[in-house]
């Protein structure tokens, strides 16, 4: 198969041609082992065993320590989309960091030591931030590693929501991570408003598709009273991805302001969030970008809005420009663009994690990554077809695909909505064969395989156990309803 062109016909909205031996484990191996399209970065990250997947404690014992003889040893992990693996210069890095402090101190805010992987503590934000520009599409001065997602959406909210009697609604989506749904409801209440009345929320059709028409038309007919918009880059329980350069220009075009919750976007598709003049967005960085759990997060302010100092609303030391943050003369002077509006001194752990996972982007390009994905996820998507023909029980499948089978609508992850009743024993088998993904009730498996890391052998063997874990559980299911009475 040419992968070259298979990837081709993925860009352009069409399903490769697989070939007659697809389904066999010989292809995914020679896929895995294809040209420089298809390269992988596995060998930089940390794959645990089965065994250590069952630890119970730090000391190793013969089964623990043992490294991984053949692929069958390690775990399938297809849960970046919710904690991306572990990098191994994460352990570099920090223990640079565990020297440069032990060595020289507080002086490393300011001084570096010659062969250090990380740069001086008070410009590490400004590292990451560079480092992220080409991942999300933006000038390094739009960006600010600062906070966690939460607080980010806080601190963009609480500068660019702004209700007036007439205007006061904010439009997101119908099914909100609580990250965002939280936020939106406590900064509608700090305004004196009530959120059944002021949160407009976009419904999906009956595919769970929030259609980029459907969106177009809520702004339209509620351009009147909307305030700001705030919408998923990628909708977490479907895996859809919205068209954001188009709702972006139509909301411009009623001149309201919106922001774009990207921690499932970032570091999974292609973002240029300057040239697509999105006005604000917040993303982690401990999914997709592989950063550790609760890891610094990432935002970004359009270079229109950076330089303005109204936007500021929540001023901070650490937003106060560097180049006199230190006369501690209480005259605030805001970093130029989105490091403005940072407010505490970060977390310098925090930052090494990111400055580490950063540094295997930087062997790459998201193009290249989203090349790799997309026909990793068509690989999973031809293979979940076959298995779901396979398995039909009284002319029902036993589960559908609710991810746009469109590939330029998604990302890294396939949503498979199980029928009632499979899914705890499906995400039981699963485990008990070192199969790690994400599961939602009431049915939902998100498949994820990350590009960086994962395998297309990876998505074979996952199929093989998903198989007969499904026949298992239908099994099962179909047993219960003969013994009821």
């Amino acid at each position: 198969m040419d992968a070259k062109s298979a990837v081709g016909q993925l860009r352009k909205g069409k399903k490769p041609d697989w070939p007659a031996n697809a389904d066999s484990f010989d292809f995914s191996q020679s896929l895995d082992g294809s040209n420089e399209i298809l390269k992988t970065f596995r060998e930089d990250f940390v794959v645990p065993t089965k065994a250590q997947l069952k630890r119970k404690t730090l000391v190793d014992d013969e089964k623990t320590a043992a490294p991984a003889s053949s692929p069958n040893d390690e775990i399938i992990y297809f849960c970046g989309n919710s904690l991306g693996l572990q990098p191994k210069a994460v352990g570099e890095y920090l223990n640079a960091y565990l020297k440069t402090w032990g060595s020289i101190a507080v002086n490393a805010h300011f001084a570096q030591l010659a062969d250090s992987p990380i740069t001086p503590y008070q410009d590490m934000a400004a590292d990451c931030s560079r480092k992220m520009s080409d991942i999300v599409g933006a000038c390094p001065s739009e960006i600010v590693a600062m906070n966690t997602l939460t607080i980010n959406l806080h601190l963009m909210m609480a500068a660019f929501y702004k209700p007036t009697a007439k205007k006061n609604k904010i439009m997101c989506e119908w099914r909100p991570f609580p990250s965002d749904y939280y936020a939106i409801e406590s900064q509608i209440e700090w305004h004196g408003l009530d959120p059944k009345e002021s949160m407009l929320l976009v419904q999906p059709d009956e595919d769970y598709l929030i259609t980029t028409d459907n969106v177009l038309n809520r702004i339209s007919q509620n351009a009147g009273e909307l305030a700001l918009i705030l919408l998923p880059g990628i909708q977490y329980y479907s895996g859809q991805l919205l068209d954001i350069p188009t709702i972006t220009a139509h909301a411009h075009k009623h001149n309201i302001t919106i922001g774009w919750d990207l921690a499932h976007a970032a570091g999974n598709v292609e973002l240029k969030l300057h040239d697509w003049d999105v006005d604000f967005a917040c993303w982690c960085t401990y999914k997709y970008m592989n950063s550790g759990a609760g890891a610094v997060a990432g935002a970004f302010v359009h270079a229109k809005h950076g330089n303005n100092e109204r936007y500021i609303g929540l001023k901070g030391w650490y937003g106060h420009d560097k180049s006199s943050r230190f006369l501690m003369n209480n005259n605030f002077r805001p970093t130029p663009g989105a490091q403005g509006f940072q407010c505490s001194n970060p977390s310098i752990v925090d930052l090494t994690c990111l400055s580490a996972s950063l540094s295997v982007f930087n062997k790459t390009s998201m193009a290249q990554l989203r090349d790799r994905s997309m026909l990793l996820t068509a690989y999973a998507e031809h293979l979940l077809s076959g298995i779901s023909q396979r398995n039909i029980t009284n002319g029902k499948a036993p589960f559908r695909i609710i991810t746009p089978r469109d590939p330029r609508w998604r990302g890294a992850q396939l949503s498979v909505l199980l029928q009632e009743g499979l899914l705890e024993h499906v995400s039981t088998a699963l485990e008990q064969n070192g199969v790690i993904c994400d599961k939602r009730k009431p049915g939902i498996i998100r498949v994820a395989p990350a590009p960086l890391y994962n395998t297309f052998s990876d998505v074979w063997r996952f199929m093989s156990v998903f198989e007969a874990a499904l026949g298992g559980a239908v099994s099962g299911l179909c047993g219960e309803r003969v013994m009821r009475p």
